[in-house]
């Protein structure tokens, strides 16, 4: 019997060998497990940093175009409601929404990773959220909270700082923050 480690290596080597995306139920079917076993071992693939894209048509390795190599930190302020929004003009102008962090008075710098890199990932974070107990970080901090976005090219980063404070979501620095992330 295969170990779940076993497992999720040999769907590694599946998805990089195959050309078209692999679909759950074949991969179900291929190791005798649940489609289920397979959505968690994409979750624990994925906390491993590995990209896996999940399309209509199954699962696929991301394909490597151009990494990204530049960064930038905002900060930005919105409601709940608007979360999807915000993250979806990130990834569509060629951003990763690396993490997110609060600035507490009391409690210093609260971080969390978060690697969103397309809108399946974007809808990923929302779904969980909505399943979830857990609130988000900004709402710690009156809905002000930061995202440090990798792009490939600061003119990417130029783009996407347009678009954040176009739609009104880019926040002014106060007094008491550390760091002035504004280029």
């Amino acid at each position: 019997m295969m170990t779940g480690s076993e497992r999720r290596n040999e769907i590694l080597r599946i998805l990089t060998e195959s050309k078209t995306p692999v679909p759950a139920r074949s991969l179900a079917d291929t190791f005798q497990v649940s489609r289920q076993v397979i959505v968690q071992d994409m979750a624990l693939l994925r906390a491993q940093k590995h990209r896996i894209d999940s399309t209509n048509r199954g699962y696929a390795l991301e394909k490597e175009v151009l990494k990204p190599s530049v960064n930038r930190v905002f900060k930005v302020m919105h409601t709940d409601d608007q979360v999807e929004e915000e993250m979806n003009l990130i990834v569509d102008y060629g951003g990763v929404v690396e993490d997110v962090f609060v600035y507490h008075k009391v409690y210093g710098i609260l971080k969390a990773e978060l690697n969103v890199r397309n809108r399946t990932d974007v809808a990923e974070f929302i779904k969980d959220l909505k399943s979830g107990k857990s609130g988000l970080l900004k709402n710690v901090t009156s809905n002000y909270h930061y995202h440090t976005v990798t792009a490939p090219t600061e003119k990417l980063l130029d783009l996407i700082q347009e678009q954040l404070l176009d739609k009104g979501f880019l926040a002014k620095l106060q007094d008491f923050e550390p760091v002035d992330f504004w280029k």
